[in-house]
């Protein structure tokens, strides 16, 4: 083992997996350090990948040259295109996938990274710049960037009604030490809280009483490197729940960790437990439940909808309460976990933190949620690792080039109370950012970052022209969409351009905009005290923030029209002042 590396990537979740194969690709020396070597890449909660605003976030990852949408492709055993009774800016990807496959081919794409089995206890920081780890046997390793992505595991504790012990995920041990670590170099460490559902004994289930749900038939796969979905594919199942099963819940809120106070942190809003469900929207007299399979060979099923943290007496009572349910068998009980996050508006666009220099954060310890919006900031963070610890220019994806860029502007810029989640919805430009043309708006990108094969950039290129041509000819000829000689994706393009085109030109004239004001730089330690028409409070607000330009610093919750004209005239005169100075 390496006692010096360039990138140390603490955690082997999805961040973690990311962040170390966009190191390692770049052919930076890179070191994965995670408390267990078997679980590299597990799916903690449901074994699913995508959804709605999801979806395009692993498309994205996929074209940069990211991993999550080859591994979901290998593994996955259901595959569905929601939305698709609406317009294409909000058609989502979502698989169900098999946990052990997904598991076995995430393993196996980490093959050639070093590896560590253990736990970091303390960071390894001289002249506010991250040098290392320390570990809890004491040993140390030495390195020049570290990206820091620990999931739930940060001082985890799991919730079963009115038990609770230590742990990152249930069966698994937290990372204690390094949560005291980060608040003795003054960061903001907050806390928040999820959950999942129980697994049930597949044996047990009436599937009868449900109605079928099949995928989609070609499935349609999750990366643009992938021909055709060959895997078995098998259905999921849907039922609902019931006035019994709404007051069984009721009947156990007194054993319930979510309303005795036992658990005081934010849970998720888009994704509650079945006890907010029951209390929150009392009208409802029935809830959906998805009976996800978690593989091809393993006989349990994961029933998504009904997250909890009640006893597991009242769990099963709940459970076979719901119609193809009255016999099931719990094999995990569902639970609720509070964790340690860090305030994402103390990092800049590359996910480095401002107040270490070469840490970076990437996950849930930046306070989203879901595997999709780990992986994204995973690769964020492990590219941007490189490329500083190479000198070169950071890398930083704005809010009208991807999901991604919204992603990360969200948190550095306004900062979460509440796990983050992605939606279509947050996205201002999705009609151009559609999950369809990731490839065509990013692949680019990942070519000039080395992590996109030029065999594969080469199929984009050609893919592009084919696209251009076609539409230059029905433009000039006034003729028909052809089929011969384009593919099914290239005919896809063609008539979502040429069908959408006003709205398109449109929202291209906005991101046009959006660009000229996001051009304007903001000098790194700009000082903004002393500028006369700024209130203390937004002095304040800026200080704390420090936005890269003033696009970012217009999205900064409170910011005034009135202060961002003052800002804009002062940043004007303070470069001309600059140039005058230079001359």
């Amino acid at each position: 083992m390496k006692s010096s590396c360039d990138v140390i990537v603490i955690g082997g979740g999805h961040a973690g997996v990311e962040a170390a194969l966009a190191a390692k690709r770049m052919k930076a020396k890179t070191l994965l350090i995670t408390m267990d070597v078997d679980k590299i890449g597990y799916m903690s909660c449901n074994p699913a990948i995508g959804g709605i605003g999801k979806g395009q976030l692993v498309k994205e990852l996929d074209a940069l040259g990211g991993e999550m949408g080859k591994a979901t492709d290998f593994s996955g055993i259901q595959f569905r295109m929601l939305n698709k009774k609406k317009g294409p800016a909000v058609w989502s990807s979502r698989a169900q996938v098999d946990r052990s496959l997904y598991l076995k081919y995430m393993k196996d794409a980490v093959k050639n990274i070093d590896i560590l089995e253990g736990c970091v206890t303390e960071l390894i920081v001289k002249n506010k710049i991250a040098c290392g780890v320390k570990l809890k046997d004491k040993s140390s390793i030495k390195a020049k960037a570290v990206i820091l992505t620990p999931g739930t595991f940060l001082n985890g504790v799991i919730h079963i009604g009115l038990e609770h012990f230590s742990g990152g995920r249930l069966g698994d041990p937290a990372s204690l030490g390094l949560s005291d670590d980060l608040r003795s170099l003054g960061f903001n460490v907050l806390r928040l809280k999820t959950g999942t559902t129980a697994r049930l004994d597949a044996k047990t289930i009436n599937f009868s009483k449900m109605r079928k749900q099949p995928g989609d038939n070609p499935p349609v796969p999750f990366s643009f490197s992938t021909k055709k979905i060959t895997g078995k594919q098998i259905p999921c199942y849907i039922t609902y729940t019931n006035k019994k099963t709404h007051d069984i819940i009721r009947k156990g809120l007194d054993r319930s960790p979510l309303y005795t106070g036992k658990i005081k942190s934010t849970g998720v809003r888009y994704c509650p437990s079945i006890e907010d469900k029951i209390v929150r929207f009392s009208d409802r007299d029935r809830h959906q439940v998805f009976l996800e399979p978690e593989g091809l060979k393993r006989d349990q099923y994961y029933p998504n909808g009904i997250s909890t943290s009640l006893p597991q007496d009242v769990q099963l009572k709940m459970i076979r309460s719901i119609p193809g349910l009255e016999r099931a068998e719990i094999r995990i009980p569902g639970y609720g976990i509070e964790y340690d996050f860090v305030n994402p508006t103390q990092l800049r666009s590359t996910l480095e933190t401002k107040l270490i220099e070469n840490l970076y954060h990437a996950g849930q310890i930046n306070g989203t949620t879901g595997y999709e919006e780990a992986a994204a900031q995973g690769f964020i963070a492990g590219v941007n690792a490189v490329l500083k610890i190479r000198e070169k220019s950071p890398f930083i994806l704005d809010r009208s080039q991807a999901y991604i860029g919204v992603l990360i502007d969200d948190l550095v810029t306004r900062g979460t109370q509440e796990p983050y989640r992605m939606f279509t919805s947050r996205v201002e430009y999705r009609l151009v950012l559609r999950e369809d043309n990731a490839d065509l708006r990013l692949s680019g990108i990942g070519h000039n970052l080395g992590l996109v094969s030029k065999k594969d950039y080469e199929k984009v290129v050609s893919k592009k022209i084919n696209i251009s041509n076609e539409i230059k000819r029905i433009k000039n000829t006034r003729g028909y969409l052809r089929t011969r000689g384009l593919s099914d994706e290239e005919m896809k393009q063609v008539e979502i351009e040429l069908k959408y085109k006003g709205f398109i030109d449109r929202q291209s004239k906005e991101i046009e905009n959006f660009k000229r004001i996001e051009n304007i730089k903001i000098p790194e330690g700009f000082k903004y005290k002393g500028i006369p028409g700024l209130s203390s409070e937004i002095i304040e607000k800026l200080t704390i923030t420090r936005p890269i330009n003033l696009g970012q610093a217009s999205r900064i919750s409170g910011m005034t029209p009135v202060a961002i004209s003052v800002l804009m005239v002062y940043l004007k005169r303070y470069k001309e002042t600059l140039c005058k100075k230079r001359q």
